[in-house]
């Protein structure tokens, strides 16, 4: 009805309203963010595989050189040599030569794709905690006043061992624990980084190390001595010219496990070495438990026996993993509550705006504005509706 007189018009601009009548077709889709997995956000320098399952060093370059040299050696093997042996000497050879192999390469890969023992490290309060702890052990500090080195003290089995601090993860590392540069990870039992397995070795895979090694000692002996074997019985029907030339990939199978085998198997009595007296390859390079420190010091984890030793670091249980990689991260904040008919859940005190007819010509009236709750979003419950006069 028009009275002669123009009211200023109000344009008014609603956004999403929230009530708890509206049906799924008319609220809108409530866009979910994918939590993110722990080993996204590692801070660590190691590479993940496989959504998290597969754990690996940064630099992955030898390892691949390793199972070249393995998968070329070994295909050589079985391709020219095998089916010679197999058929004048006995098809035992081909089947031990599989068997060697399939273990290799199994323990390499366990050894390679696991953790070796990364321990987790300290949140924000832990560190605090820590800092505070050390200042109270320390005492008051005054002009000149030198920090005493961040170390504690131990006893096992009646020795003395140190305890130091890593400035990285913020935590005191365990005994025999050590900081990898390379993957800057605290490793428990760290005995050391080897870039052929691209992975460092831990308390969780070192005895899968070991029997990769011990294991490779078996298969390039056995492929190298049978190698040999075919090349001389060929050379005794056809000569040795001859023999080269029908079977030519001996020459190079022959060339890569001589020029392996001394180190491969020196590394394997080093490791023989270091599981009888119970050390790790970190702990005997510094000489840890030397004679030379001291009379008294002595290794404190030695059992006394080669058996006991053996069995200790080959059969003993296996310690699970510390830093839960696969593992959701917490959101800071709850995400809005969904109801099962598929409308969002919305507080109770709403804000609500209603339009209808006033004295001359359109009106606004608004109910008073609410608090709205502090885990709701603008964008999931809707703006304030906001009103704008013109003229």
């Amino acid at each position: 009805m028009h009275l002669g007189v123009e009211e200023p018009i109000r344009e008014c601009q609603y956004n999403q309203i929230c009530t708890h009548n509206s049906s799924p077709m008319d609220t809108p889709h409530i866009k979910k963010k994918k939590n993110k997995r722990k080993w996204q956000v590692f801070p660590g320098r190691n590479r993940f595989y496989c959504n998290g399952r597969i754990m690996m060093a940064k630099q992955t370059g030898v390892f691949y050189l390793t199972m070249v040299l393995i998968l070329v050696t070994s295909g050589l093997f079985f391709a020219f040599d095998c089916p010679f042996l197999a058929s004048n000497l006995t098809p035992a050879i081909p089947a031990i030569g599989g068997v060697l192999f399939v273990f290799v390469m199994g323990m390499l890969l366990r050894a390679s794709f696991s953790d070796p023992g990364v321990l987790p490290r300290a949140t924000p309060e832990e560190a605090a905690d820590i800092e505070r702890q050390i200042d109270a052990n320390n005492g008051p500090s005054g002009p000149g006043y030198r920090p005493p080195p961040r170390t504690r003290e131990v006893l096992i089995n009646g020795q003395t061992v140190k305890l130091k601090y890593c400035f990285t993860c913020k935590i005191f590392r365990p005994p025999r624990a050590s900081h990898c540069s390379l993957c800057d990870n605290c490793v428990d039992r760290f005995d050391h980084h080897c870039p052929w397995v691209g992975n460092c070795v831990g308390r969780r895979n070192y005895r899968f190390f070991y029997l990769f090694i011990l294991s490779l000692s078996f298969l390039t002996i056995f492929i190298f001595a049978f190698v040999i074997t075919h090349v001389i019985l060929r050379s005794n029907r056809t000569g040795f010219l001859s023999a080269l030339k029908d079977s030519p990939a001996s020459v190079l199978e022959v060339v890569v496990c001589f020029f392996s085998v001394w180190s491969i198997v020196g590394l394997s009595g080093f490791h023989t070495y270091l599981i009888s007296s119970n050390q790790t390859t970190n702990e005997d390079i510094k000489g840890s438990w030397s004679s030379k420190r001291g009379k008294g010091n002595y290794n404190p984890y030695s059992y006394g026996n080669f058996i006991t030793n053996c069995c200790a670091a080959l059969c003993g249980p296996l310690p699970p993993s510390l830093i839960d990689r696969r593992g959701f991260i917490q959101p800071d904040t709850p995400q809005p509550a969904t109801q099962t008919n598929g409308t969002s859940a919305c507080p109770p005190n709403q804000v609500q705006s209603h339009m209808g007819p006033g004295r001359g010509g359109s009106s606004l009236r608004r109910e008073p504005q609410t608090s709205l709750s502090p885990d709701t979003s603008s964008s999931s419950s809707g703006e304030i509706p906001r009103c704008s006069q013109a003229s």
